[in-house]
């Protein structure tokens, strides 16, 4: 026997590597399907994460908060006019895509055991 049909043989003989000699297949499974409508929603924008609206309404809230106060408090009213334009433009942002978005439902399946 050459060394090629050797190692064919030996790799046979190890489960699971080539297969075995006799087949094995699992059981069926016993149970029920049971099925429900899903929705789904696709969200037609490429900025999922909503960085353009963020970042518009953080320079805008900053240069509104820079107009309040002086000294220090004009650099918190700065800073705080950021954070707040931040959210708020994020949101406005979510909002549009959320109009914008596309609805469907999806029936989706598994398997359940009793």
């Amino acid at each position: 026997m050459n060394t090629v049909a050797k190692v064919l043989a030996a790799l046979l003989l190890v489960p699971g590597v080539l297969g075995s000699a006799s087949a094995q297949s699992n059981p069926p499974v016993e149970g029920r399907t049971v099925c429900e409508d899903v929705p789904v929603k696709q969200v037609n924008s490429s900025d999922t994460h909503r960085v353009a609206g963020t970042a518009i309404g953080a320079v805008a809230g900053g240069v509104i908060g820079h107009q309040v106060g002086g000294g220090k408090g004009k650099t918190l009213a700065t800073v705080g006019g950021a954070v707040a334009g931040g959210v708020v433009g994020n949101q406005v942002q979510k909002n549009h895509q959320d109009n914008n978005a596309t609805y469907t439902t999806e029936r989706r399946c598994h398997q359940v055991q009793d």
